[in-house]
């Protein structure tokens, strides 16, 4: 699905979602701004929660955070039932102080902090992530200044390429992610978790990659899983409480993608753990699966006004919008591609146009070439599927201000805005002396 499940045109041609037009939205809210779908994302959530449930009972749904934090999407995850999964201090941080119960939260992270670790200690969060020997060495300081227990799992480089772009692959030989077998890194990290007082490695993770439309990696990673795992039962005698091949399902961004199919990953998924557990004569563990994108990618739209329209005659017709880059990195970064329309009318005649943005890079472009009705300033331009590693990567870069958020779909023909639009004076929150002594002043 590329739009939300909410998004139609109406009698006029112009593009709601929610029952609310987004012209309506964008003249209250101005522009860029990013609108999330409550409908869509809750539907995505009971996806898998329900296809995971009736294929292995014995599952749970993390939401992958880094995807996109916010704290009205943090509400809605946590009202659905799914577990969050975090990367840094600050996401653990927001989350709980948002509401979200610190127990359901998994850290995550290739190079946690000593300071990152205590802080999920003592906030009680349910599980840490274990990625390499450095943590494991702060883990052993850790244990002796914050005695009790908590659970961790290890992770597992599994050495699978997935097909996608080589910055969102995660599981391949050479990857700063998780502990390889072959060299026997994996299994002097389980010798070592064992021994440290109050630690509990409840079992193992791995991720293969992100975007991923193609379901024999999973498959590929929960194998390897239980094979380390029957190794480390016949060395240490540990037997693995819960199994997780990370998440990573792709989403559509272009018409005529493929539509990544939930049901169907979920069966393959589960499959695939069952059998290994048989094969390894294992109690079936507990099966975690972290999506992220595929949760709230296909609910957001992102919205900007056309400005300057250039022309280069027999080469390229720029057409540049009051965003781009600083809210959007994914197709300067790694070449991610989108479509778009116009929020007020839809098909017509039309010629390809670039969409560009506003920023000091010629790399600066949203999309290479789209078809769009004849554009004039001031139209309004909305792309779907934005909802996932947009705003997350946001900056500010040029010190421009990032978009205002408004959350729509909680009801029919209803709004509501959960996050503003960042100030002049919010740029300045961070310096220290005399800046904005002379404001207004050129």
């Amino acid at each position: 699905m590329l739009w939300p499940i909410t998004a139609v045109r109406d009698p006029q041609g112009e593009l709601t979602i929610g029952g609310v037009r987004v012209s309506e939205l964008a003249a209250e809210y101005g522009t860029p701004l990013y609108l999330y779908d409550a409908a869509t994302i809750r539907a995505r959530c009971r996806a898998y929660r329900d296809a995971c449930a009736a294929a292995y009972p014995r599952s749970r749904v993390v939401y992958a955070g880094k995807a996109y934090l916010g704290a009205a999407i943090l509400g809605i995850i946590a009202e659905e039932g799914l577990w969050l999964d975090v990367v840094s201090g600050g996401e653990l941080v927001f989350a709980v102080r948002a509401g979200f119960p610190p127990e359901r939260i998994v850290l995550h992270g290739n190079n946690k902090s000593a300071e990152e670790l205590a802080l999920a200690r003592r906030l009680g969060i349910g599980e840490i992530v274990v990625d390499n020997h450095h943590e494991i060495d702060l883990l052993e300081t850790l244990a002796r200044e914050l005695p009790g227990s908590f659970d961790v799992l290890l992770r597992i480089n599994p050495g699978i390429d997935a097909h996608t772009h080589e910055y969102r692959k995660t599981g391949i030989v050479d990857s700063k992610f998780g502990l390889l077998i072959a060299p026997g890194d994996a299994a002097r990290a389980v010798e070592r978790l064992l021994a440290i007082p109050g630690v509990r490695l409840r079992g193992y993770h791995a991720h293969v990659g992100s975007q991923i439309n193609e379901l024999e990696p999973f498959v590929a990673a929960v194998d390897v899983l239980f094979g380390f795992a029957a190794e480390m039962r016949a060395r240490f005698g540990v037997v693995p409480e819960q199994i997780s091949p990370g998440g990573g399902l792709g989403i559509q961004y272009l018409a005529g993608e493929p539509e990544p199919d939930i049901a169907a990953y979920a069966e393959l998924v589960a499959g695939a753990v069952a059998r290994a557990a048989a094969r390894e004569e294992f109690e079936p563990p507990l099966l975690a699966v972290e999506p992220g994108r595929s949760i709230i990618g296909p609910a957001g739209v992102a919205v900007y006004r056309v400005g300057a329209i250039k022309e280069i005659p027999g080469i390229r017709r720029y057409v540049c919008v009051d965003g781009g880059m600083g809210d959007n990195i994914r197709p300067a970064l790694y070449g991610a591609e989108y479509t778009a329309e116009l929020a007020d009318r839809a098909g017509g005649d039309g010629a390809p146009v670039t969409l560009a943005g506003k920023y000091c890079e010629s790399g600066d472009v949203l999309i290479g070439a789209v078809t769009l009705p004849e554009p004039r300033a001031g139209d309004l331009v909305v792309i779907p599927a934005a909802g996932a590693y947009c705003l997350a990567m946001a900056s500010n870069y040029n010190l421009a201000l990032r978009p205002a958020v408004v959350l729509v779909g909680e009801e029919e023909g209803a709004a509501r805005l959960i996050q503003r639009r960042e100030t002049y004076d919010d740029l300045l929150t961070r310096e220290v002396g005399q800046v904005g002594a002379r404001s207004g002043s050129s």
